[in-house]
């Protein structure tokens, strides 16, 4: 498995944590479309924390062959796999959820979740706390990650391993804060994806992550142009150097 060692959901602890900074990889376009991307994932030394599959907007209405091949090369590699679940800011109703959560159990063995465009008011706490207690259920220990994409109530933290507390473009980024909240939790329970970063500026940016306390980062030159989901869908122009910066070490 890789090398992230998360926290149990709503452990709170100050101070030094031995997790190294790894990546987190929110999306990439269907094995078809990047296979030399999907491939690269499996080398030996990536610094990977999971790798997430989005086959249709989810897990799409029959198995993949591609999209169960790519998966299960990461898993035979060690690398957690998570499933896309997109929540719309709560639109996405309940029953559904959990139906293409258990799809992607049965026909990709996810070992969890990224629950993207999670809502982050106080108000969707309890809605999100059903969610994730039955995603619990459903297998035997999912990693489950919240993709807020902006800092949460503070309550969130209690119900994910994970929390997306930034997700946007590096013009936005640079200036960015955390919430002090997030002070006392380890890094490994916090995840920052940031396009549009110049390679010039890869430095900056790593800096500014482990300054804020998030473990799990995605880090790209690609825009938003098409949609934010394109800024994901290649590797950054700079792969093999950001790969180099963070390190090949592993620890368990």
């Amino acid at each position: 498995m890789s090398y992230l060692t998360g926290t149990p959901a709503g452990t709170a602890s100050a101070g030094t944590t031995d997790v190294r900074t790894g990546l987190g990889v929110p999306g990439l376009a269907h094995p078809l479309l990047a296979p030399s991307e999907w491939g690269d994932l499996t080398r030996a030394g990536r610094p990977l924390h999971w790798v997430v599959l989005d086959v249709a907007d989810g897990p799409g209405t029959r198995p993949d062959p591609h999209c169960l091949e790519a998966a299960g090369r990461l898993r035979n590699a060690g690398v957690r796999v998570l499933g896309h679940l997109d929540l719309t800011y709560g639109a996405h109703a309940f029953p559904e959820v959990i139906s293409d959560a258990q799809r992607f159990l049965d026909w990709y063995q996810v070992d969890g979740f990224l629950l993207d465009r999670c809502p982050a008011d106080r108000s969707a706490l309890p809605e999100i706390r059903r969610t994730t207690s039955t995603l619990r259920t459903l297998h035997e220990a999912p990693h489950i990650v919240l993709g807020h994409g902006t800092h949460p109530y503070p309550g969130f933290a209690e119900n994910a391993d994970q929390l997306v507390t930034f997700s946007g473009p590096w013009s936005d980024y640079r200036w960015s804060q955390a919430a002090e909240w997030t002070a006392t939790h380890p890094p490994e329970r916090f995840c920052h994806f940031v396009h549009g970063v110049p390679r010039g500026h890869l430095e900056e940016a790593l800096r500014i992550a482990r300054w804020q306390g998030a473990a799990t980062i995605w880090f790209t030159d690609r825009t938003d142009r098409g949609g934010l989901h394109d800024a994901w869908e290649t590797m950054p122009g700079y792969w093999d150097e950001i790969v180099s910066r963070i390190g090949t070490g592993v620890s368990e």
